[in-house]
């Protein structure tokens, strides 16, 4: 017998039980969302053991449970910058305590969360390697990583993610994230075998752009509006219409749609914020989302070297609880502390504002960023060409990419005897002669069931 406490936002998952009967209903859901919700697996006998909880398990089975903390929207009224000050010595405090003196991996990023780290990392005067990479052929999103580092003073390396890189690496990476995760997104198995020789543990940051924002609604947004709210966010393109057509070939009871708001409703109310809407929807993303969607491709980074994860430490969430949504909104925290702690950060444009930076931002609007939007339209017109903007471009389109992907969509005896073939046909002829944008993510998700079908023999 064992004790088992899960952080308020796990890293890996705990899985108990075993594997005997699929779970279909749960893998719709997966099929439509690209995660496995609360605590589903592909089988119904087994579970991954929930978030923030106290665990006694014997062997293979939980004898009890229960959790330890609650998310909760309980506001410290008190001004912005006595908030910043206390994010500022919380937000080192943990990057200190979780790097120590080793040398740090860091990601670099046009956005925020990292750019946070690195100011940190700076003032605490770490040893950094940082890095950035950049689909080959596409836009150049090195080039604000590369003016972050320097700024910092940092060794900067950055790559170019080749065209079709996914096949090389596609079985190693179903064995990492265990096929709960879809193949596209982890750009980091491109350069898998560079990580150990960089430094001693990765700093990520990853959720920061949840914990430090609003959700976009007017906190006193109806329950049942909510509900809509996170259907939209949570269910890909394509992704419904895939879960609807495996839910029929299946022949399940009720409707796959149906279902899924029941089980959206349900967790919802579980959480019970009634004084924030987005407090309770960003309770939502972190209890579901976050550990069964953003850290499953986490394991790619632990393979090589050991994570830092300052955004999930159980002390940022409760952190994030006391501090009012006027705060949250619009990233004001990481702002502020950026232009407290390293102005020359803050004056480097931020890329989802560009050309604006952290002083002036707020001028992405009409009048002020026609200029930029003109002239940016003008070179794009001067200089047509196709650019690689999506992961899936990178994997799926071409004649050696479609060779590879028809191999594992078509060529696999166990995928076939599970999902009916016609499924798989149909959604395939509609991405590579529809519409592939709106259809990429089904085929990704048929893609991660059949690579699934070895993990699970």
């Amino acid at each position: 017998m064992k004790n088992c406490k899960t952080p308020i936002i796990p890293h890996q998952p705990v899985f108990t039980g075993e594997k005997k009967t699929f779970d279909r209903k749960a893998i719709c859901v997966f099929a439509a969302t690209g995660f496995f919700l609360d605590d589903d697996t592909y089988y119904k006998e087994q579970k991954v053991v929930r978030p923030a909880h106290e665990y006694t398990i014997e062997g293979n089975a939980i004898v009890t449970g229960a959790p330890y903390f609650k998310w909760h929207y309980n506001p410290i009224e008190r001004p912005l910058e006595q908030i910043v000050q206390e994010f500022a010595v919380l937000f080192e405090s943990i990057i200190k305590e979780q790097v120590g003196d080793k040398k740090v991996i860091l990601p670099l990023s046009g956005g925020l969360d990292s750019r946070t780290q690195a100011a940190a990392l700076h003032y605490l005067g770490n040893e950094v390697q940082s890095y950035s990479y950049a689909f080959e052929g596409g836009h150049d999103e090195t080039y604000y990583s590369r003016k972050i580092s320097q700024a910092c003073g940092f060794p900067f390396l950055e790559w170019r993610v080749p065209q079709g890189y996914l096949w090389d690496t596609i079985e190693e990476l179903a064995s990492l994230n265990g096929c709960y995760s879809e193949f596209t997104h982890p750009r980091q198995m491109a350069f898998l075998d560079h990580y150990a020789a960089m430094g001693d543990i990765f700093s990520l940051g990853h959720w920061g752009d949840v914990l430090f924002d609003d959700m976009g609604v007017p906190d006193d947004l109806p329950f049942e509006e909510q509900v809509k709210v996170l259907s939209k966010k949570i269910i890909k393109k394509g992704g419904m219409e895939l879960a609807e057509s495996l839910w029929k070939s299946w022949k399940l009871e009720g409707d796959f749609s149906s279902y899924l708001t029941h089980r959206i409703e349900d967790l919802l109310k579980g959480i019970n914020i009634p004084t924030s809407a987005n407090a309770q929807i960003r309770a939502f993303k972190s209890l579901y989302w976050a550990p069964r969607w953003t850290s499953t491709n986490l394991s790619v980074f632990e393979s090589q070297k050991p994570i830092a994860l300052p955004y999930y430490d159980n002390r940022m969430c409760e952190f994030i609880c006391s501090v009012p949504e006027k705060y949250l909104a619009g990233r004001q925290i990481q702002i502020e502390y950026l232009k407290m702690r390293m102005p020359s950060l803050a004056k480097i444009t931020w890329q989802e504002h560009r050309p604006f930076n952290l002083y002036h931002y707020q001028w992405d609007k009409r009048p002020w960023n026609l200029p930029y939007k003109i002239i940016d339209k003008i070179k794009r017109s001067a200089a047509p060409q196709t650019l690689i903007q999506r992961n899936w471009e990178l994997q799926f389109v071409g004649p050696a990419n479609e060779k590879k992907l028809e191999h594992w969509l078509f060529d696999n005896p166990d995928f076939s005897k599970w999902i009916d073939p016609e499924v798989v046909s149909g959604f395939y002829h509609k991405f590579a002669k529809e519409n592939p944008v709106y259809y990429s993510h089904s085929v990704s998700m048929l893609l991660t069931l059949s690579l699934s079908t070895k993990q699970n023999s």
